[in-house]
């Protein structure tokens, strides 16, 4: 053996150490690797019910909206009736209201006219019993005068 053999002999078992050497990291990476492809196969097999699921509950929602929008519109009819029992109360308190003012001014003026009367009887009764007592009076002083004379 020469060495020019010898130097591929070393050659060969340095290139055989470092194929060793570098399949340990290669094996270890092809495991990792397939690791990594299960895992995604994993996810996307649970990912599929669970968007499943996430369409599900979609539906649901939106069926829950429509049946809020349902209510909604039921409550808006029923507003709707409240607004007009309430304007129909409106105009009967204003009908009332202007009721009693009539009421009220008719009854009122015959009252005051009453009452007026009234007052000018009183006042007639004390005038007249107050020029009796009056006369009365000068009568009475007219007599002492000429029974002082």
């Amino acid at each position: 053996m020469d060495a020019g053999e010898i130097a591929g002999l070393i050659a060969a078992g340095a290139f055989l150490m470092l194929v060793l050497v570098l399949a340990v990291p290669i094996l270890k990476l092809g495991r990792t690797i397939d690791a990594t492809t299960n895992a995604i196969n994993d996810t996307v097999d649970r990912t599929g019910p669970l968007l499943s699921n996430v369409n599900t509950t979609v539906e649901n929602v939106n069926v829950a909206l429509g049946q809020v929008q349902v209510s909604l519109d039921g409550v808006n009819v029923q507003l709707a009736k409240v607004d007009t029992m309430t304007e129909h109360a409106q105009n009967v308190s204003a009908n009332v209201a202007n009721l009693v003012t009539v009421v009220s001014a008719a009854a009122a003026n015959p009252l005051v006219k009453v009452a007026s009367f009234g007052y000018g009887l009183r006042k007639a009764a004390a005038a007249r019993r107050s020029a009796e007592d009056e006369r009365e009076v000068r009568a009475a002083i007219k007599q002492r005068r000429k029974a002082a004379r």
